[in-house]
């Protein structure tokens, strides 16, 4: 049913993240993905969900080296290890207040979230609850899921026929995969588009590792964002928005395009390895 075409990993989360052609998956996730995150005084996960807040965390890049340690590269190209004492002032004068990198999820997290105008952003029950914080944007705020610096799933797909059938409903739209920053890429061999949406449920062997896939992945406004050389582009998720809203869970018709899954079985995963898929059970 299709091929790996790309793997990514993103060791500092809402940072840039890098390509890979071999990784281990554990249970929980690819190893070295979102391990960190940046941090302020209030709590606060750093997400660029929030993009007049975090936004510059897009312009850092983070990446492993063969010794495990990660690293961040800074818009000046500057490369410090995540536990260079530096590293925080660094990325407090780009934030413009006091933060800090970690490892450790705070007990009582939040994650904030820009609210955007058009439907299927976010749920209605929880743009209700939106407010104006000091930046003058209507955020809502949740949590990271528990114990993790995760959205929700531990690993994000993405297949090439939805990002292909995207490109054709919006043509001057820049549908590029690293915009929905996914840990799998899959070449579906030129199927018709939003294919995942049928595996709900299923198992997925890739390679060494068996998933389960677990829900639709909600959008936020950071396909929207410029992501390294590729420019901001604001009419993706208004595409989205329009042609791709799907069920999740009882929060009604979201704008969602990829899949989250959960890990079954450990293993290492390569570019060019096959995909099967297993019925729902």
């Amino acid at each position: 049913m299709g091929t790996v075409a790309a793997l990514y990993r993103y060791p500092v989360k809402s940072m840039l993240g890098e390509a890979v052609r071999t990784v281990a998956v554990t249970e929980g996730g690819l190893s070295g993905d979102r391990g960190y995150a940046v941090l302020d005084e209030t709590g606060a996960v750093g997400s660029a969900k929030h993009p007049r807040k975090w936004g510059a965390l897009l312009r850092c890049r983070s990446r492993l080296e063969e010794s495990g340690v990660a690293q961040v590269v800074l818009p000046d190209g500057t490369s410090l290890a995540v536990e260079d004492p530096e590293l925080d002032a660094r990325l407090s004068k780009l934030l413009g207040r006091p933060v800090f990198l970690s490892a450790a999820v705070p007990e009582h997290s939040r994650l904030e979230r820009a609210v955007p105008e058009y439907e299927g952003g976010v749920p209605d029950s929880v743009r209700e609850t939106a407010a104006v914080d000091d930046t003058g944007v209507s955020i809502t705020t949740g949590s990271v899921a528990r114990g993790t610096f995760f959205d929700f799933g531990r690993v994000h797909l993405v297949t090439t026929a939805s990002l292909a059938r995207m490109r054709g409903l919006y043509p001057a739209g820049d549908f590029d995969a690293r915009r929905f920053r996914p840990n799998l890429v899959v070449d579906t061999d030129g199927g018709p588009g939003f294919p995942e949406d049928a595996w709900l449920g299923s198992r997925l062997r890739v390679g060494e590792a068996l998933f389960r896939v677990l829900v639709p992945t909600p959008r936020c406004v950071i396909p929207t964002l410029g992501h390294d050389e590729l420019p901001a582009d604001p009419g993706v998720m208004r595409a989205v928005a329009r042609d791709h809203r799907v069920p999740v869970f009882d929060l009604g018709r979201l704008s969602c395009l990829g899949v989250y899954l959960d890990v079954l079985e450990a293993g290492t995963v390569r570019v060019g390895d096959a995909i099967t898929l297993d019925a729902a059970e």
